[in-house]
């Protein structure tokens, strides 16, 4: 490792510092943690009262930057809890052989297109892999953590608990490099609706617990429908896709029957002007991903 490209590892520790992002080291060429492990602790310095783990160590203090680089050619970590980023990760399909699989960037476009949205404009660096990360500020007072295909099938999130690899670090793979738009923007509402974890049921008394998770299906169920019912042209489509993601935990719990969703959902992307088979097909695989992705969540409450 050259000097130069030691120095341009520190610059790129600075410069993500500088944006308010919490950086950390990463073993030089990886993207594994460069800090010990619990085992490890010496239990002196950060640790004095106890091992402080990667995501309470990192820091935007440009003088623990400099000494913490001081020691080697550390690759940057972002811990994007701290940070108050959750950062989208688009991966490569893990078959290199078949052509045509699709990769996380094609298919986060296609659910930006069905839920009536464009690809956000926003920071992102392209990975070694290939992929790509789009990173985004956290919505003010809400707790995201990490996701593996919540979203859809190769696209990922980082939020509390996580961590991205920043943009000029490097592997053996290839490097991390800066794309476009300086800045972070804001994480999309439809982006938050589907990350943001469904309320846990209310813990009443066990002969009453049934009837109050139907009652707030019900309640859902109308928000829902005049969610959808009262939106506004070119958004019609986005409202129905995310309402079919939120209550089709109801449907998966046994809260609400299918049909009745389906019917009231229908009936109310009709009444806006969509047509009756693009509620149909929103409907359908929005469903099915939710149900799907909803199996046993409220045991697990």
């Amino acid at each position: 490792m050259t000097h130069d490209a030691r120095s341009a590892l520190l610059r790129a520790a600075l410069d993500a510092a500088s944006r308010g992002w919490h950086v950390f080291p990463l073993r030089p060429g990886t993207k594994r943690p460069a800090l010990h492990g619990e085992a490890a602790c010496p239990g002196t310095g950060e640790c004095a009262h106890g091992h402080r783990k990667w995501e309470q160590r990192a820091t935007t203090d440009p003088d623990r930057i400099r000494e913490a680089w001081s020691r080697g050619p550390f690759n940057v970590g972002i811990a994007t809890g701290p940070s108050g980023l959750v950062v989208v990760d688009l991966d490569m399909p893990k078959d290199k052989g078949s052509a045509d699989a699709p990769n996380g960037a094609a298919t986060f476009r296609a659910l930006c297109e069905r839920a009536g949205q464009q690809v956000p404009h926003t920071y992102r660096t392209r990975t070694a892999s290939g992929g790509t990360h789009l990173h985004f500020t956290a919505p003010h007072g809400i707790r995201l953590s990490n996701t593996a295909g919540t979203i859809a099938e190769l696209v990922d999130t980082r939020a509390w608990g996580g961590y991205v690899v920043a943009a000029g670090s490097r592997t053996p793979t290839g490097a991390y490099e800066a794309l476009c738009a300086p800045v972070a923007a804001p994480l999309p509402s439809w982006l938050q609706t589907i990350l943001q974890p469904a309320p846990k049921p209310s813990q009443a008394p066990s002969m009453a617990v049934a009837g109050q998770s139907r009652l707030y299906a019900d309640v859902a169920l109308a928000n829902e429908v005049r969610n959808v019912a009262t939106a506004q042209l070119g958004a019609r489509e986005a409202a129905l896709f995310r309402a079919a993601r939120a209550l089709g935990r109801f449907v998966a719990w046994g809260d609400l029957p299918r049909h009745v969703v389906e019917q009231a959902l229908q009936e109310a992307g009709e009444a806006t002007g969509l047509t009756v088979a693009e509620c149909r097909s929103t409907l359908r695989s929005s469903l099915n991903w939710s149900i799907t992705h909803n199996q046993g969540r409220r045991q697990a409450a």
